[in-house]
């Protein structure tokens, strides 16, 4: 018996439709029972990724860990226009370009560095944007360390694009896994990226 749909539900449709096609309600005992045993294809998925994460975030100290999952959920949650799309090497260069302005603009120099595809630029843009907003005054210190984490992204992407099978959102798809969906599943958010001031991570 399916409490959403209030009717009998075979094992595969609870299995593949469950929070996709099915609004499961939260005290669902089959949905309950699947979050506490997912399975081993799940568990694999979800032990990789964590070793990536730990790999990504080494050497780096507390301010700017947070600083990295702070434009990693702002990566994972821009939305193009409808008549663009985003692949891991539009945040290679984005990643790359933006880190360039702000090491650039660490030595007293002002100049905008523009990355190469017009998508790229476009989130290169919207990202410098939400970290202006959360530098807050932070000055020389946060651009340093902006720098240091959209290098480390940009390491990142390449990373993952290339130890895998070909996939030209490998790295995106990391990010909507483990960075972009609140707890409890997906929000449903179709906003683009977020004021830094309302994100949930504080950085100092």
């Amino acid at each position: 018996m399916c409490p959403a749909l209030n009717d009998q539900i075979c094992a595969m449709c609870c299995g593949t439709k469950r929070m996709v096609e099915i609004r499961c309600p939260s005290d669902c005992p089959y949905l309950a029972t699947a979050r506490e045993h997912p399975p081993a294809v799940v568990v694999r998925q979800q032990r990789q990724d964590l070793g990536l994460l730990v790999e990504f975030l080494r050497d780096l100290n507390a301010r700017q860990s947070q600083l990295f999952f702070l434009i990693a959920a702002l990566i994972a949650r821009y939305k193009p226009s409808e008549l663009e799309s985003i692949v891991d090497d539009d945040v290679v260069q984005a990643a790359g370009t933006l880190a360039a302005t702000y090491e650039t603009a660490a030595r007293g120099v002002i100049y905008e560095h523009r990355a190469a595809s017009i998508p790229a630029a476009r989130l290169a843009t919207a990202l410098k944007a939400a970290l202006t907003e959360a530098a807050g005054g932070g000055g020389s210190a946060f651009e340093r360390d902006a720098a240091v984490i959209l290098r480390r992204i940009e390491q990142a992407a390449r990373r993952v694009n290339e130890a895998g099978p070909p996939d030209s959102r490998a790295f995106l798809a990391l990010l909507d896994r483990v960075v972009s969906r609140p707890p409890g599943g997906n929000d449903g958010n179709d906003t683009p990226v977020e004021p830094a001031g309302e994100s949930r991570l504080i950085v100092p």
